[in-house]
């Protein structure tokens, strides 16, 4: 229910949401997602367009750490004090996946008594809160965040690059891949496309058709992984996104092409597919930058609104 995760045999933890009760897999998953409902913000299960990450507890040091955040000077670096008691920090926030974990997160942080404000921007994960440090600390801020499945920490450059770096590295790997597998697909393929009837023996052909088929399985497995996520999210959703038919075509083409070389009979399309995810993953990949560039250039416009500033008389 919450995580999307197999539920293992013999666990039960129950969730109670509108007088149905729905499982989960672990005591942290539950404690999760329990925690939303009674918040009054289970909408978010209605509205979410992805599953959220397993919610492991958080061990009692790591809390302990939290309370450092409190710490006056460690606030300096990240920290405005726009009074002695009104404070505004800038987190960056894990777990993000999509819309519905923007508005989970603003309407949680809202509801705690002492916070004026909480604003997150969905493509950079940057929250902004405000609140009043007589009623409540920063520490409790991060926990209660915590509480409902996702992970805060000051905003940290360096971090986040950290992440985002690792994010274009699983991307270039999958296109990589989709990109090797195209190509040496292409190699069996253009004999096939070329040769008259009769030019080359049945056992060649079938050995060209079993190696393109072995070739294209890491594309199929691994390359494609980012559409049948997406087609799982938008079918638990009630509604066909464009990773659906992509997901569709992928694997009826690779099952047909399967079948047609262990059969020996029909056409095969394993160049197809491999090419088909290619050029997908390829044009995802420059969505992304195109879209990091322009969050790139907004932080750069914030940045330029000045802190303070002098009334004359």
């Amino acid at each position: 229910f919450h995580c999307g995760l197999p539920i293992p045999a013999h666990a039960n933890f129950p969730v109670k949401l509108n007088g149905d009760t729905a499982a989960t897999c672990c005591p942290g998953c539950q404690a999760v997602a329990q925690t939303i409902v009674d918040s009054g913000l289970g909408e978010y299960y209605r509205h979410r367009q992805n599953t959220a990450g397993k919610a492991e507890p958080l061990p009692d040091e790591l809390l302990q750490q939290l309370k450092l955040y409190d710490n006056e000077e460690i606030q300096h670096s990240f920290v405005l004090n726009e009074t002695t008691e009104i404070r505004e920090a800038a987190l960056i926030l894990e777990g993000i996946t999509c819309s519905a974990c923007v508005w989970l997160n603003e309407r949680h942080l809202s509801s705690l008594k002492g916070v004026l404000s909480a604003d997150i921007n969905y493509t950079s994960h940057r929250a902004r809160v405000r609140w009043d440090n007589t009623q409540i600390k920063l520490s409790q801020i991060l926990e209660a965040i915590t509480g409902i499945g996702y992970r805060a920490h000051p905003f940290d450059a360096a971090r986040q690059e950290a992440l985002a770096q690792q994010e274009r590295k699983t991307a270039l790997l999958r296109i990589y891949l989709a990109g090797l597998s195209m190509m040496q697909v292409m190699m069996y393929a253009i004999p096939l496309y070329l040769a008259d009837s009769g030019d080359m023996s049945r056992d060649m052909e079938g050995l060209m058709r079993w190696a393109s088929l072995i070739l294209t399985l890491p594309v199929v497995l691994y390359s494609s992984i980012p559409f049948y996520q997406g087609s799982w999210r938008d079918l638990k959703a009630g509604r066909a996104g464009m990773d659906v038919p992509v997901a569709l075509g992928v694997i009826t083409a690779f099952a047909a092409s399967s079948w047609a070389t262990l059969t020996q009979t029909g056409e095969v399309y394993f160049d197809s597919v491999s090419m088909f995810v290619f050029l997908l993953l390829g044009g995802r990949y420059l969505e992304m930058l195109a879209r990091r560039k322009a969050g790139s250039a907004v932080e750069k416009l914030v940045k330029l609104i000045p802190s303070f500033a002098h009334r004359l008389p």
